[in-house]
């Protein structure tokens, strides 16, 4: 009997003390003493459980296999993070579902505790860090950037911290932690679809659906009873976000080796990788035929190039191709990568926002587009030496409304406000919808923002 006490509902041994067995058929009473080793394991997963969470990580195991398939055919920094994603929500999942302790049954139940604790802070502080590169947050918001940077240095810290608590309050500090930052996560995948950025409402959705599927994985972590249902729509929860996210990263790596490759010698500019004229006229066409249908207001902008003889003068024909992919990048990263941006012709180049929050977060899209520009650029001169240069530029912002102006009228006007922004500080011109007249975003009269988080303009130089 005595053998028979010391085992649990599964037949292993159980760690810690038990109440030793009288000869007489009685129990002796052990103090009660709380320890680390009396923690005990959830008391198992039945098999439709079981079967639940396997289809899960199956799920979320078949992205990351076709991610690291992508990966292996066009490898790219960009690709392998996206493998290293997948792989991390894969572990996420097996661990604070409780899957790997059925089918590592000798894993002791302390270092599976250590491992649920950890998960969940390592897990989101790592998606973060490699989330700020995928929404562009370095160049896109400051905020945005800073606070995807903090949190993928604090939440392995807290995670940490956490081991340092009473074991009985470890986990929910943990859960705390992963819920806060999957928090943060989808406040910032939002502002990024506030500025601009097509993909970031899927990656939103994503975000929504990982903050269920987390709370109820740390729930049953800390062997919080639930229904066979519960357990389908918290694993449903976790194979969609993990779906959705990978779908995102898939449609911005397709984009970005299209325009590095050059897939279609016609439809991109051979020096800067960005679409051609006919190219980025065609898709404007689209997007306002779109317009007409969903009532969303974009944005055109003309960024002109004035001084290339100088810039030609002092660098040659290479000088000036390598100036002209440096800005290409800089306004690519600032309108997002889901937004097409094309060389117009040889000193313009044309971006199209499909979708903007307000008017006035085109005062935001011009002035940081300017500042970006105007900043000096490391070229390689004449005679082979880096020279540093800083471009004669003006912005021309134009918003569009409706999907009923006719697409040279948006280009002409884009280009006269750019030639007109030459002459203006800040070098962004926009025209003010009160006066009809060209004046500098800054002075334009747009309305105010919808939300008090857009408010900041950032400092231009």
């Amino acid at each position: 009997m005595e053998s028979l006490a010391k085992l649990d509902c599964r037949g292993r041994r159980r760690p810690g003390k038990f109440p030793r067995v009288l000869p007489h058929g009685g129990a002796a009473q052990p103090s009660i003493i709380i320890s680390f080793t009396k923690i005990e394991r959830r008391m198992g997963m039945n098999a439709q459980e079981l079967a639940v969470w396997s289809m899960a990580l199956g799920a979320i195991g078949a992205v990351a296999a076709a991610r690291l398939a992508d990966t292996l055919v066009r490898p790219t920094l960009a690709q392998v993070q996206g493998v290293a994603y997948h792989g991390t929500v894969f572990l996420l999942v097996f661990f604070l579902s409780g899957v790997a302790g059925e089918l590592w049954p000798w894993l002791h139940s302390r270092r599976l505790h250590y491992a649920q604790v950890l998960a969940g802070p390592v897990c989101v502080g790592l998606s973060n860090f490699w989330i700020r590169g995928w929404l562009q947050a370095v160049q896109r918001d400051r905020i945005m950037s800073g606070v995807l940077r903090a949190s993928s240095v604090l939440l392995p810290l807290g995670g940490l911290a956490c081991l340092a608590l009473p074991p009985s309050q470890q986990m929910p500090a943990a859960a705390a932690l992963s819920l806060t930052g999957c928090a943060m996560t989808l406040w910032m995948t939002v502002r990024a679809w506030l500025m601009g950025d097509r993909l970031a409402p899927v990656m939103s959705a994503g975000c929504a659906l990982t903050l269920p599927a987390i709370a109820g994985m740390n729930a049953i972590a800390m062997n919080v009873s639930a229904s066979l249902g519960v357990h389908a729509l918290l694993a449903l929860s976790a194979a969609l976000s993990n779906g959705l996210t990978g779908v995102v990263l898939w449609r911005r790596d397709r984009h970005e080796w299209r325009i590095r490759e050059g897939v279609s010698p016609s439809q991109f500019d051979p020096v800067t990788k960005l679409h051609s004229g006919i190219s980025l006229v065609q898709r404007l066409l689209k997007a306002q035929r779109r317009r007409r249908r969903t009532r969303r207001d974009g944005a055109v902008l003309a960024i002109m190039v004035f001084d290339v003889e100088r810039i030609a003068s002092q660098a040659g024909t290479a000088g000036v191709n390598e100036a002209f992919i440096c800005m290409a990048a800089r306004i690519q990263r600032h309108v997002g990568v889901v937004n097409p941006v094309g060389r117009y012709y040889d000193r313009c180049f044309v971006a199209l926002v499909e979708t903007i929050h307000s008017p006035a977060w085109l005062r935001t899209l011009g002035l940081r587009v300017a500042s970006s520009l105007r900043r000096p650029m490391t070229i390689a001169g004449a005679s082979g030496e880096r020279i540093e240069i800083t471009a004669d530029i003006g912005v021309g912002v134009v918003h569009l409304t409706g999907g009923r102006q006719p697409i040279e009228d948006i280009l002409h006007d884009a280009q006269r406000m750019a030639e007109a922004a030459r002459g203006m500080r800040s070098r962004a011109a926009i025209l003010d919808p009160t006066s009809g007249e060209v004046v500098p975003v800054e002075q334009a009269n747009l309305g105010p923002r919808r939300h008090r988080h857009m408010q900041a303009v950032p400092r231009t130089v």
